[in-house]
């Protein structure tokens, strides 16, 4: 049957407000509003709205030359390049970015961005690691076994992980740090202290079993939800009804796991096009926050960002409600492509929100570009990513139920004394986010150490000092106490995300941050711009020079 899209379809559903993730934005002036669409970029910087078809195209050229780009570079004989992703700038330059292999062995930290100019010249490389990716063998001296049953017992005492179960590792070079060595990644599964799926990624010298590094590789938020009214949704025709799939955004389709923590569900079907009754009792409900969420992540995306899907290969995700019992949780996996949401306090408070949806949508796209590792000071830079986006999510929306703020969590009341949980202006307010950079900003909890990005986006959106908007008042410090003057949410956004896409990398620190923000506003708005200015000023403000 011919797919029926049904864009006004009249919904009555819970837009719920997650605690870790519910972040909008205030516009320069301190009124909410939508950010404006994105006006040419006076450099030629911004990136092109390329087709399904153009970025296929590209990232086909740029695979059938890697054995041209590896020589250019200097890489060895035995290195060779994967094309991973392609983005072409309006002023033609290009920025292909490449996983590497040694001898048939994934490089993990080994990859790169190559950025070239309209003729085809080499403008710079931004690579993870500088150190020459070579080991001495490929043959390991420590049995995978072995490897294996040390991982399972890292992930059951660092993390607390239950039914821990590790399959056999695979070998690669380890490049993230320091000189590269050959070793083992094991994936243990199992499942983490509260529930969430356990996919803890654990290191070892394949040669003297020493543990060199472990990140989670389920990437999630806690929260709560609430009503937001009703949505329109985007729908397809079946057989016998109605699916929750949008043809519209690449096919995303929402699934019911019915309590289960584990399968893909079953998708959503109803005899007519109304869903859900603003009820978590129904089922439906949590089904509507999710499917709209979705729907409102990629349309921010691809208009504002120029990218058509998490991949921006025009191909949508799934979205996954129900999960496990009293779950109070959200969470992404790059592995089902899939966002999937708990039911909260007595399965009675869906983490279906909005801004969930962005937030776990937006670890989706830093996994398919910068691939921000997920531990120490790039693992801050990830959630914040995620934080960044999610915010920048909800205020694209204009849902009149959820005004725009830069206190996350708001509404919720998650801790039960009224406050927020987070806060961007000033993140130590919640007891435990970082406000500035420190040495030992690599040794915090990843959702802790996202306040120094966090931080950094709001004064470089809003500025320094005392604000009110929107029924909030904010008043944000700098490290040094200087005065930081904003240059808009709408431009920060920008930076943001042209720096994520076109120079962060796997290994990316604060350091290394600054410098590709730097970089980014450059090529959007000219070395010598206010815009430029702003984003030293505002790193300055949270201590990253």
């Amino acid at each position: 049957m011919t797919p029926h899209i049904s864009r006004k379809t009249r919904v009555t559903g819970s837009v719920a407000a997650a605690a870790a993730l519910l972040v909008a934005g205030i516009t320069a002036a301190g009124t909410a509003g939508a950010a404006p669409a994105p006006a040419p970029a006076p450099h030629g910087g911004a990136a092109l709205a390329l087709s399904t078809s153009h970025h296929a195209e590209l990232v086909q050229s740029a695979q059938a030359a890697t054995a041209q780009t590896a020589k250019t570079l200097g890489l060895g004989a035995q290195e060779k390049l994967v094309v991973k992703d392609v983005i072409k700038d309006t002023d033609g330059t290009v920025h292909t970015r490449y996983d590497r292999t040694y001898e048939g062995l994934p490089v993990l930290g080994g990859d790169l961005v190559v950025h070239t100019a309209k003729g085809g010249a080499v403008k710079g490389v931004s690579k993870a690691t500088k150190a020459k990716v070579a080991v001495a063998s490929t043959t390991a001296k420590i049995a995978p076994k072995a490897a294996a049953l040390a991982a399972e017992s890292t992930a059951t005492k660092t993390i607390g992980a239950k039914k821990v179960d590790a399959p056999a590792p695979r070998k690669v070079v380890w490049a993230a740090k320091g000189t590269p060595v050959l070793a083992y990644e094991t994936v243990v599964g199992g499942v983490q202290k509260d529930g969430t799926p356990n996919q803890l990624h654990v290191i070892t010298d394949a040669n003297t079993g020493k543990k060199l590094y472990q990140y989670q590789g389920i990437e999630n938020g806690v929260g709560n939800s609430e009503y937001a009214g009703k949505v329109d949704l985007a729908t397809k025709k079946g057989a016998n009804g109605y699916e929750l799939t949008d043809d519209s955004r690449g096919g995303h389709s929402t699934f019911d796991l019915g309590g289960s923590e584990s399968g893909d569900g079953k998708l959503f079907t109803n005899s007519t096009d109304t869903w859900g009754d603003g009820k978590p009792s129904n089922p439906q409900t949590a089904a509507v926050d999710a499917a709209y969420g979705a729907q409102e992540t990629w349309d921010y995306y691809k208009n504002v960002h120029g990218r058509s899907g998490i991949k921006g290969d025009g191909k949508g995700a799934t979205s996954r409600v129900h999960y496990g019992q009293n779950y109070v949780n959200a969470f992404w996996d790059d592995s089902c492509f899939c966002m999937t949401y708990g039911d909260g306090e007595g399965n009675n408070k869906p983490l279906t929100a909005l801004d969930v949806a962005g937030h776990e949508m937006s670890h989706g796209v830093t996994s398919a570009t910068a691939g921000l590792e997920y531990s120490g000071e790039s693992g801050g830079l990830n959630e914040a990513t995620s934080d960044i986006f999610g915010a920048s999510v909800a205020f694209y929306a204009k849902n009149p139920e959820e005004p725009g703020s830069y206190f996350i969590g708001k509404k919720i009341d998650i801790n039960g004394d009224g406050k927020p949980l987070r806060y961007m202006d000033k993140p130590s307010k919640d007891g435990q986010s970082l406000d500035n950079w420190s040495a030992d900003a690599g040794n915090v909890d990843v959702h802790y150490s996202s306040g120094i990005a966090n931080h950094f986006f709001y004064l470089l959106s809003e500025g320094s000092g005392a604000k009110d908007a929107n029924g909030d008042h904010y008043d944000s410090p700098t490290a040094d106490g200087s005065k930081v003057t904003g240059i808009g949410r709408d431009k920060a956004e920008k930076i943001w995300f042209k720096a994520l896409t076109a120079y962060m990398t796997s290994t990316t620190d604060y350091k290394a941050a600054r410098e590709a923000t730097v970089k980014a506003a450059t090529d959007l708005y000219g070395a010598d711009s206010a815009e430029v200015k702003g984003v030293e000023s505002a790193w300055a403000g949270v201590n990253v020079k």
